[in-house]
């Protein structure tokens, strides 16, 4: 006990030295230059808006032309934002490296990186669309990688940007008819953690948001069968973004932030299960054809 009392009187009571990887306090969002995929809609066009307002460039992409630009105009009217609407298509194997191309040949430096494009279809693997699945592996996976790869010299060269990854809570619970969406996104999960303890140090802040399910086309474009990830409230994109950027301002950020409140809970009561149990129970909340009477679909 005396050797106790002896070094809590002599331990100092002082703050700890600040951590030198510790994150920004504050963003500055004005001295950005961000580009955002998956812009045209859902999260990605509430990203779009959340930053035009915090004054910081854009340059936008997805897929729809029309959609991208039309976006692109509502931002310039309503922000002093500078926007730059870029169409591309990610799941062409090209796309990442000519999107690159490009942005340098408008002359324009990034400084941000948000990856948010996305879809996916609900559906049993066995008689699913391949061509359709291998999208789903480029658009979630390859593309944000070569992005990032391709980005990061003028990312780290500006360091006091950020690289933001779209998981999922379904990267923490593989569902079924969901198989190939749930394994690219515990991909981007596990490449933005490692890729956050490499960049730790120079500037960049780097994490994934896990979202559940979320009021969006891509929500809504998941058929009839998807009725089960409707069947409480949907969070919104805003909401999404909100959650983000709160995270975002912290002193020191995590390489992963889970928006909403029953989320965190299930991927927390998660830790607690067998992956076989898990497993298990994913099937359950998403296969009609494995409930019991007691468990009707709503």
């Amino acid at each position: 006990m005396q050797l106790l009392h002896d070094r809590l009187r002599n331990r100092s009571w002082t703050r700890p030295p600040p951590d030198p990887f510790a994150g920004h306090m504050t963003v500055d969002y004005p001295a950005q230059t961000v580009l955002l995929t998956g812009a045209s809609s859902g999260i990605g066009a509430a990203f779009a808006k959340a930053l035009a307002a915090r004054g910081s460039n854009l340059v936008v992409v997805a897929r729809r032309a029309e959609r991208l630009e039309s976006m692109a105009d509502e931002l310039r009217r309503t922000t002093d934002a500078h926007i730059e609407a870029i169409p591309a298509d990610l799941s062409h194997p090209t796309a990442a490296h000519e999107l690159h191309q490009a942005v340098a040949d408008r002359g324009i430096q990034v400084t941000s990186l948000i990856n948010s494009a996305g879809f996916g279809s609900f559906a049993m693997f066995p008689g699913a669309d391949p061509g359709q699945l291998t999208a789903e592996i480029a658009v979630h996976a390859m593309a944000p990688v070569q992005l990032t790869a391709a980005f990061l010299p003028q990312m780290m060269n500006a360091g006091n940007g950020f690289v933001i990854n779209l998981a999922s809570v379904t990267a923490y619970l593989p569902s079924p008819r969901m198989a190939v969406y749930s394994a690219t996104k515990a991909f981007v999960l596990s490449f933005t953690e490692s890729l956050w303890t490499e960049l730790r140090g120079t500037g960049l802040t780097v994490f994934a948001v896990a979202p559940g399910a979320t009021a969006t086309d891509f929500t809504a474009g998941m058929g009839p069968d998807a009725g089960v990830l409707t069947a409480g409230k949907l969070r919104t994109p805003e909401d999404v973004v909100t959650t983000t950027l709160r995270h975002l301002e912290r002193r020191s950020p995590g390489p992963t932030v889970i928006d909403g409140h029953f989320n965190q809970l299930s991927v927390f009561m998660s830790r607690f299960m067998s992956r076989r149990r898990n497993a298990l129970m994913m099937a359950r909340v998403f296969d009609p054809d494995r409930r019991s009477p007691s468990q009707p679909t709503r």
